[in-house]
């Protein structure tokens, strides 16, 4: 396997008449966390949703492991291994959390280990073991947040894409999901993360983007794009 799990390249997608992402280039490596950060309507997720195999491009290319997946329908891009949480967590109100998460172990090779990765997932939770009967609708944000988060492990994903995991979370929480998020990539995983908290998504960031109307404005490792003067007027709300 080649460093760069994923590449986007001149990447163009959109909805009907209306283009979003206009020739993206980027990159994301095996075991890291790549970050795509930028204020709402950037692009964010329509680029998430265009690598998932959610919304096909108009033109260019999404490679995985030098293959092109452009145009496969998700559920493919899920068999080769790239799950994406969607934005608003989208668990099942009227399943049990057990349900929940055995929903996700989709493919043939998660339903394999589901047992195994089960209890991955009640250690990396252990607020969702002691609810597994509990309905999805009626969990707290937070803890549909980690049910969806748990859903998305159970496929036994090797490129995780979260699409702003913190979103509409109590600040406590909000905290929580970004100290785990680094302990998701210890075993290999390489998690791709699109959020508005550009200041807490750039401490953990290995490497981030800079979105603006659809194209990249900045790159460079995430402790750099961070103390960059430029970054921190436009997206920190600090000068230089």
């Amino acid at each position: 396997m080649t460093s760069d799990v994923v590449q986007c390249r001149n990447l163009h997608a959109g909805y009907g008449e209306v283009r979003v992402l206009h020739g993206l280039n980027l990159k994301a490596g095996a075991s890291g966390i790549t970050a795509v950060v930028g204020s709402n309507g950037a692009g964010k997720s329509t680029l998430l949703r265009t690598i998932a195999g959610m919304l096909p491009p108009t033109s260019g290319e999404v490679l995985y492991d030098g293959m092109n997946l452009a145009g496969l329908p998700a559920e493919a891009v899920v068999d080769h291994g790239i799950v994406m949480v969607p934005e608003g967590r989208m668990v099942f109100p009227d399943m049990t959390v057990l349900e929940n998460l055995t929903v996700g172990a989709i493919t043939p090779r998660a339903r394999h280990v589901r047992t195994e990765t089960m209890e991955m997932v009640f250690d990396l939770f252990p607020r969702l073991r002691d609810r597994t009967r509990q309905l999805g609708g009626t969990l707290s944000g937070g803890e549909q947040q980690m049910l969806a988060l748990g859903r998305g492990l159970m496929a036994r994903p090797k490129v995780l894409l979260l699409d702003e995991p913190t979103l509409g979370l109590a600040p406590g929480i909000a905290k929580q999901i970004f100290r785990l998020v680094p302990k998701l990539v210890e075993n290999g995983l390489s998690v791709i993360m699109a959020e508005q908290d550009v200041h807490a998504t750039l401490k953990i960031a290995g490497f981030a983007y800079v979105l603006e109307n659809g194209r990249i404005v900045a790159e460079g490792p995430g402790t750099s794009l961070l103390g960059d003067p430029v970054i921190r007027k436009a997206y920190l709300g600090a000068g230089g």
